[in-house]
């Protein structure tokens, strides 16, 4: 077997992590709270400053609706229209029932243009 083996870094990760947030619309806050860590840990583990246990690394991954091979290794192996999709979906279900259906109503005008 010739397969390359993919090495883990903190900063990386981290980059990938904020990235997400970032596009999602959340704050740093917003995701501490989400995930139940202090928001300068959470800071920290966007910086790359320190590591994360699995746990932490699940938690986030499932907040951002993100993949543990990604998280870790950048691995998405998805195309950019199911990433966008899924933005969507975590965007639409952190908003109240009222929100959700104006967001649907609004996105379906949007794409009957």
């Amino acid at each position: 077997m010739d397969q390359k083996k993919q090495l883990y870094s903190r900063i990386a990760a981290g980059d990938r992590i904020r990235s997400r947030r970032k596009q999602l619309g959340l704050t740093r806050k917003e995701m501490a709270e989400q995930i139940g860590k202090a928001e300068k840990y959470y800071a920290d583990i966007e910086r790359g400053y320190c590591g994360m246990s699995l746990d932490t690394m699940i938690e986030i991954a499932d907040s951002l609706g993100l993949t543990l091979d990604y998280l870790v290794f950048g691995n998405d192996g998805r195309e950019e229209s199911e990433r966008e999709s899924d933005s969507i979906q975590l965007l639409v279900r952190g908003c109240d029932e009222k929100r959700r259906k104006k967001a649907v109503e609004l996105l379906k005008i949007y794409l009957a243009e």
